[in-house]
């Protein structure tokens, strides 16, 4: 039996390669992160201004649209936090985004988002269940800091 911190470094590192993942423009990562709809169903995926995404091929092809479509990408994670419970592991982040939303040299724009992301360990070990995104919306004291 892995003990706890085991367990949640684990996580921690499926956590990391989904963020690789989209950095990276993998949709073979994407698609080993993701649980499959046997072990985990009524998969979710939830990123800030898009519709509720439900089941494992309406959010592959999501992430491939956005893969496809976001030149340059760039998470950086803080305050992050992992829960564990049985087969089940929960991920509280903040994501501090960089991104280019076209080919200019240079162009790049930044946001911080928090997010929940749900696993649970299945024969293949630690998949993701859920990812839920909601943008930070900063007043003007929060960005003179």
């Amino acid at each position: 039996m892995k003990s706890r911190q085991e367990i949640v470094d684990r996580v921690a590192e499926v956590n990391t390669q989904f963020y690789g993942a989209i950095e990276d423009g993998d949709i073979d990562l994407m698609r080993r992160v993701w649980a499959e709809e046997d072990e985990a169903p009524d998969l979710v995926c939830v990123n800030p201004g898009w519709p509720l995404l439900r089941g494992r091929a309406e959010i592959m092809r999501a992430w491939m649209l956005v893969m496809a479509n976001v030149p340059y990408i760039q998470y950086v994670l803080t305050e992050t936090n992992i829960g564990v419970s049985g087969d089940t592991a929960m991920v509280t982040c903040e994501e501090n985004v960089l991104t280019a939303e076209d080919d200019s040299p240079g162009f790049v724009a930044g946001g911080r988002v928090v997010a929940t992301n749900l696993f649970v360990h299945t024969t293949n070990g630690w998949r993701m269940w859920s990812h839920h995104a909601s943008p930070v919306m900063l007043d003007d004291d929060d960005e003179e800091e």
